[in-house]
């Protein structure tokens, strides 16, 4: 049985999958915390380390790859907290797990 969750990785044109790869190491590579939600994972960021814009614009192409996820963005504490949440529908959980290292660096 095929899972209901794959990246299409041809939703981005080359130029952005270059672009798409850059910003998904930094944002895993800058990672705060992690935290476990319900329906999926909160990851924390400080915004010294990586930008709203940054975070926005990697969720608008991981968006396109990936159209299953729910994305929410919070800023938070006046400013100095950063959160992209990724959730889903039931099953969301072991993808993130699987696509994503979830132990901070």
């Amino acid at each position: 049985m095929q899972s209901k969750f794959y990246c299409n990785i041809k939703a981005l044109t080359p130029a952005e999958r270059v672009r798409h790869h850059e910003l998904t190491e930094k944002v895993i590579g800058v990672r705060k915390d992690v935290v476990e939600m319900d329906k999926g994972y909160e990851f924390q960021y400080s915004p010294a380390e990586v930008s709203l814009a940054e975070l926005a614009e990697w969720v608008v192409a991981e968006a396109k790859c990936c159209p299953f996820f729910d994305f929410h963005i919070d800023l938070e504490r006046e400013g100095a907290l950063l959160c992209l949440r990724l959730t889903g529908e039931e099953g969301i959980k072991a993808f993130t797990r699987a696509e994503f290292p979830l132990a901070r660096k």
